[in-house]
């Protein structure tokens, strides 16, 4: 057994900055030559398909009414509601624009509203978006469908909740982050337990089948005494989902953290400290480790999909349809289809601009080659299951090269990880990617990732 000043070496060694590989190639590759014909050219493909693959929409709703220091996402903070009002009907228009390209015979199998707050507009609002998607697609409102939404529990109600319920979504995901008091000042996001613990309440009462609650290691003041506290408080409610994300201090790019101070962030071994005390507390409580930093009960959809190997990562961390294009709405929103990536604009004026001129917003994106195809496929594997056969990836996409020979380079730079315990690889070209290893997969898929260099490494959070 590993003791913990050895394993802070370890994480020492490894632990730089890097990306959590929701996508592969990262955004960071994206490229503005990349134009909405590019995109329509990938979509009839798509469509073309003799069976058509199911379809997946995120709808971006970049409102919030409270500015969190520590958040990263493309967001307007606002308190009036009036100036979000417009952004639906473009919204809506974006939908008939895009909708109208796709064949008619797709189905819509999930949605996801994400933010920013969505909870920010009132239910009324959102079941007049969905009904507007239902009008232009196959939405089906059947036992096959997943639908969820992000909430901020000091924008709902039991009422709120139960009309959400009543619109279709089955699934939500709560945003606690912490419930330490210090903690939540310091990033500017104060809710207090009764108030979040009641939120969780109110939805198992009005009919939610899965609740998530979204938590993040490496805030200010947090501490490992700390995080437990928060995590025991929470277990007491038994969500389906906890999903906890390391923070990425990068005040560079996102102004509001210019007010965290980093001398007030946990140490890298105090962040280890957390994580493996949320590790062992959520494992005593049965919860199932899927992927690199969700977990869930056992008989969560994720923990079967990680069981039966349809596990997948995407731009909302881990998903259970590997099968589905991806399509993004609203505002920096990303779509994946089987051989290119695109993002709408992150700027609001020229998204309503090119929607205005009946165009998609998309200003930048990438279409990807075999290679990025190869090592997406090797990347989402160790993300997903911790384990990946070279050999099979390979002869999947029909390369007739050995990993020896396709892959020198990255198997000669996984020696050190396998001499430091973190992974193992046998003769047949099978990584394994050990318990300790676990802490550090982003390290060990960064071998594989063939984009990445020192510039584009400082632009993502910290592996643990």
């Amino acid at each position: 057994m590993i003791d913990l000043v050895s394993k802070e070496k370890l994480f020492r060694r490894y632990d730089g900055a890097g990306p959590r590989y929701t996508s592969y190639p990262t955004a960071t590759e994206f490229s503005e030559h990349f134009d909405p014909d590019a995109f329509e050219k990938h979509l009839h493909n798509s469509n073309e398909s003799l069976i058509p693959r199911p379809l997946s929409f995120y709808i971006h709703l970049p409102f919030c009414r409270h500015l969190c220091f520590f958040c990263a996402c493309n967001k307007i903070v606002t308190r009036d509601e009036t100036k979000a009002l417009g952004y639906l009907d473009w919204l809506k228009r974006e939908i008939e624009i895009l909708c109208a390209k796709l064949d008619t015979d797709r189905r819509v199998i999930q949605l996801h509203l994400g933010g920013g707050t969505p909870t920010f507009f009132q239910p009324e609002q959102i079941r007049q978006l969905v009904d507007h998607i239902q009008r232009h697609t196959r939405l089906p409102l059947d036992d096959d469908r997943e639908w969820s939404i992000e909430i901020d529990p000091r924008t709902v109600s039991r009422d709120s909740l139960k009309q959400l319920h009543d619109v279709g979504f089955d699934r939500i995901s709560v945003g606690v982050q912490d419930l330490d008091t210090k903690v939540q000042q310091a990033i500017h996001r104060t809710q207090s337990p009764p108030e979040t613990i009641e939120v969780i309440n109110h939805a198992r009462d009005v009919g939610f089948q899965s609740v998530c609650v979204d938590l993040i290691i490496g805030l200010p003041f947090q501490t490992s005494h700390s995080f437990a506290r928060t995590l025991s408080r929470l277990l007491f409610l038994r969500p389906n989902r906890f999903a906890i994300f390391p923070y990425a201090h990068l005040p560079h790019r996102f102004t509001p953290q210019q007010r965290i101070l980093a001398t007030d962030l946990p140490s890298a071994k105090e962040r280890l400290k957390i994580f493996e005390l949320a590790l062992r507390i959520l494992a005593e409580a049965g919860y199932v480790h899927v992927g690199l930093d969700h977990f869930v009960l056992p008989e969560d959809p994720l923990a079967r999909a990680q069981r039966n190997g349809s596990l997948c990562r995407n731009f909302q961390g881990y998903a259970t349809r590997p099968d589905c294009d991806l399509i993004g709405f609203g505002t920096s929103a990303i779509s994946k289809l089987a051989r290119c990536y695109s993002q709408n604009s992150h700027d609001l004026t020229k998204y309503l601009g090119e929607i205005t001129h009946q165009r998609l917003p998309i200003t930048r994106g990438i279409s990807l080659s075999d290679d990025d195809l190869i090592r997406r496929r090797v990347i989402e594997q160790l993300m997903c299951f911790g384990r990946v056969d070279l050999g099979l990836v390979l002869e999947s996409y029909r390369a007739v090269t050995e990993p020896v020979d396709y892959f020198p380079h990255e198997l000669s730079k996984l020696i050190p990880f396998a001499n430091d315990g973190l992974l193992t690889l046998s003769p047949d070209f099978i990584i394994e990617v050990t318990p300790l290893g676990r802490f550090l997969v982003r390290a060990i898929c960064m071998v594989f990732d063939r984009y990445r260099n020192e510039a584009t490494a400082v632009s993502h959070s910290r592996l643990t």
